[in-house]
């Protein structure tokens, strides 16, 4: 999708909304900064926590995104209510985090500790968690969780929190929460298959095995740590 499907008045909705962005890019830079010291002052998530990343959108890639919701809209006959007054609460991922840890069984007290931690920073879950995964045992195993799941076709594996923070500026941010082993291939297939697929079929075959050869990763890892919590 391109600028060409919308009309003038369009493009230029989709440039204020960009340039309003970009007029405020400096708090979410702020705000990240703040949340990421939150995160990394919680012992009872940190203790399950490899590392913490985090990231503010590129204002290039909002413009893509909402020239994509600009134009599924319109070809869908719908009216868009997206405006510099609601824009930051709109788009949910203008902030992202990721919370980076070892196995997939800690994922029980890393959830605990986010829904506690948020709930006396008085940040409002307002979507999840939920746990997009390809993988048969992962699904069954966040399921046990009590987190939904839904099923990845792009064989992506992350559990989601779409989060709305307290103050009067009332920012909603993305966090989402994976192995090592699944960050290894969300990097890969990040910088060679996305927004656009590759043009290589080749290429996307590949990203599709190490998706494979990852999950079995993440598999032999819970297995050691299990393996050790028994002989402790």
């Amino acid at each position: 999708m391109s600028k060409n499907d919308l009309t003038a008045s369009e493009v230029r909705k989709v440039d204020e909304l960009v340039s309003h962005y970009i007029a405020n890019h400096d708090k979410f830079s702020q705000f990240t900064g703040q949340l990421s010291s939150l995160f990394l002052g919680e012992k009872a998530l940190t203790k399950h926590v490899h590392s913490i990343k985090s990231r503010v959108k590129d204002p290039e890639h909002l413009r893509r995104k909402l020239i994509e919701k600009f134009t599924l809209a319109k070809k869908s006959r719908r009216s868009i209510s997206i405006s510099k007054d609601n824009l930051f609460q709109r788009i949910n991922d203008l902030v992202g985090f990721r919370i980076l840890h070892m196995h997939t069984r800690q994922m029980k007290d890393i959830d605990e500790s986010i829904k506690r931690l948020f709930s006396e920073q008085r940040y409002e879950i307002i979507k999840g968690p939920v746990a997009k995964t390809w993988d048969d045992d992962s699904r069954e195993y966040f399921s046990s969780l009590g987190i939904k799941t839904e099923k990845s076709p792009s064989m992506y594996t992350s559990v989601h929190y779409e989060v709305k923070e307290s103050s009067k500026r009332k920012f909603t941010f993305e966090l989402q929460v994976r192995t090592l082993m699944e960050e290894v291939w969300g990097e890969v297939s990040h910088m060679l298959n996305y927004p656009s697929p590759s043009s290589s079929d080749l290429c996307r075959e590949q990203i599709k095995v190490l998706a494979r050869a990852t999950s079995t990763c993440s598999s032999l890892v819970n297995s050691i740590f299990k393996a050790h919590a028994k002989d402790s």
